[in-house]
């Protein structure tokens, strides 16, 4: 299980920890932040492309093909939901994330490296942001 604790700092921006690692998190100075650190929504994608880049890397060392390196560009737009025209439910907001994919690998045919862009799509991150996601109270307290 994934476990983050998260608190305030300086102005709007927030240190996470888990057991080995601490890092920051700020909003940009126009929005009332320091910009001294990511956005919340750069974070969001970050973990997505690491993910996706993870993921790739570890299929292709399973099948043993040689790539030199993986890129994952994203980008994430907020559109009200009733001017997306391919959405017919009843949120308030729809986000569309772009993604590419990028795979550095002179040796591989164009078979080996769509099916390595397909493998990026099936990241446990991405699974996450595409599925049902629940959140429940852990134990509330206030100090």
């Amino acid at each position: 299980m994934a476990a983050v604790q998260v608190s305030t700092d300086e102005g709007l921006r927030t240190v996470a920890k888990t057991p080995k690692h601490t890092w920051y998190v700020d909003e940009p100075v126009e929005d009332g932040g320091l910009d001294s650190a990511p956005s919340p929504t750069e974070m969001l994608l970050s973990a997505l492309g690491s993910c996706m880049v993870i993921t790739v890397e570890l299929y292709a060392a399973r099948k043993k093909w040689p790539i030199d390196k993986v890129e994952v560009n994203l980008e994430m737009e907020r559109f009200s939901a009733v001017n997306y025209p391919t959405y017919t439910g009843d949120a308030q907001f729809v986000h569309e994330i772009r993604e590419q994919v990028v795979i550095h690998a002179p040796e591989l045919n164009d078979e080996q490296r769509a099916r390595l862009v397909e493998i990026a799509g099936k990241c446990p991150v991405r699974r996450v942001l595409m599925n049902p996601v629940f959140f429940t109270a852990l134990h509330p307290q206030n100090v």
